[in-house]
């Protein structure tokens, strides 16, 4: 599918505000049925829902990574309620089947049904893959919700900080609010390894040359997230003219970024890199 046509996709389901009590429930309903492999678990997906994976549109839901039963190790869901949206992280460290997993799930505004399951999936082959590192790092990590961060930021800011991060990336003049400590989770590599009190998420080389378009958001105001689903250009060498299906999982404390999840799909094994690397992007973030 093309970024015109999944923007507009997005745009055309678009639901309005909705409770958080509603997004919770679609959120459980999609584990269930990821967990099973049985898309019948999910009652509030639309009969005739549109599914794509890593910016392709899939022929129905028979075609689905969803019709596949997953033990799945870790999951972290967000909920935003202003704009009836919902994401969610999967870890499974299955070593037959390992997967890393982000979902939007986009609700219809005329039936209140999920019209749109959009998926980044992730396998062994795809960017600093490694289900077991990303489990394990993300269990060091608290994005536990505490009073001092419930009034700290609102929905306008948390997107701004987000987008920060990848303006940064064209324009040297943006300055990126990264707390102290933060780090940063690619694929199952992680910078905070080094120091996890006082790495910063700043290891240096940012680009200045890219431009990261196509951002789609998902903003939980209440858990202070945010995530971008994005295409990142020239990632994957062994096709540098065409954008990455990627999403970037931001968690922000007082207006600070603290947490980043990457999860990448590369068109071919490796990202066309003689072994993944990671830190810099093949020079870029």
């Amino acid at each position: 599918m093309h970024w015109t046509s999944i923007l507009a996709l997005a745009g055309s389901v678009a639901a309005g505000s909705c409770p958080r009590a509603f997004l919770e429930s679609l959120t459980s309903q999609y584990l269930a049925a990821q967990t099973a492999g049985d898309p019948s678990l999910f009652p509030s997906l639309a009969p005739n829902a549109t599914f794509i994976e890593n910016d392709v549109t899939l022929a129905g839901a028979s075609h689905a990574v969803l019709t596949q039963p997953l033990v799945i190790d870790h999951n972290r869901s967000v909920h935003d309620t202003v704009q009836c949206a919902a994401f969610s992280e999967l870890i499974v460290t299955n070593p037959k089947n390992p997967y890393v997993i982000h979902t939007r799930l986009l609700v219809s505004n005329a039936t209140r049904h999920v019209a749109v399951v959009d998926s980044v999936v992730t396998r062994p082959g795809d960017w600093a893959f490694n289900a077991t590192g990303y489990l394990y790092w993300d269990a060091l990590e608290n994005w536990a919700i505490g009073p001092y961060e419930k009034v700290a930021t609102d929905r306008a800011a948390l997107q701004a900080a987000a987008d920060a991060y990848f303006n940064r990336f064209d324009n040297t003049s943006v300055v990126i609010p990264l707390g102290t400590p933060c780090a940063r989770l690619e694929g199952g590599a992680y910078t905070g390894r080094g120091n996890l009190t006082a790495n910063t998420c700043d290891i240096g080389g940012f680009p200045d040359d890219i431009k990261v378009t196509t951002r789609r958001y998902i903003v939980d105001e209440a858990a202070g997230v945010v995530d971008i689903f994005e295409g990142f250009p020239g990632l994957d060498r062994s096709e540098p003219t065409r954008a990455v299906p990627d999403s970037h999982l931001f968690r922000v404390v007082n207006g600070s970024i603290r947490y980043i999840h990457t999860v990448s799909h590369c068109f071919n094994a490796g990202c066309g890199m003689n072994g993944t690397l990671f830190g810099k992007r093949s020079g870029r973030w």
